[in-house]
């Protein structure tokens, strides 16, 4: 299985979008490597934040905690007065949700990037969880022509 090494992100300033980072996940001081502020994220795996003058496309950076860790991390982000939601669309502000029984929320890096934290993977409380998670839905297969099969509808469920 391959593993995912490490991912560049974008930042007006990589060092304190490192630091952001950091703090607020509770883990070790950032390195500088080369052009890059490297956060380790994981054993095997670092954000590694790049300055640029230009426009930030934002990105999607999900993290998998324990219970634990979780109330540690949404404490410190209440703590610093930072705007959380309960879905990537930023609809519900101020909640979590509690998909697949588990807990997450999302909430903004300075540079605009979505960072989440989730205590469940996506779908592993499947249908029979108390609370599925919304996209819970069917494997992706190949139709007629090579397509993969439409996606179903959300709202059927």
């Amino acid at each position: 299985m391959a593993v995912l090494n490490h991912t560049i992100a974008s930042a007006h300033d990589k060092r304190a979008a490192a630091l952001f980072l950091t703090e607020i996940l509770g883990l070790s001081p950032p390195v500088l490597l080369g052009p890059f502020a490297a956060v380790q994220v994981s054993d095997d795996t670092t954000i590694d934040f790049i300055d640029t003058d230009g426009e930030i496309s934002s990105q999607h950076y999900a993290f998998l905690v324990t219970e634990v860790e979780f109330d540690e991390i949404f404490a410190r982000i209440r703590q610093r007065g930072q705007a959380y939601w309960s879905d990537p669309s930023r609809q519900d502000q101020g909640q979590i949700n509690t998909w697949d029984d588990g807990r997450g929320v999302y909430f903004d890096d300075p540079n605009g990037h979505l960072l989440e934290i989730i205590t469940r993977p996506y779908g592993s409380g499947g249908t029979a969880a108390q609370h599925p998670h919304p996209l819970v839905a069917p494997v992706v297969t190949t139709g007629d022509g090579g397509d993969p099969s439409p996606e179903p509808d959300p709202t059927d469920r």
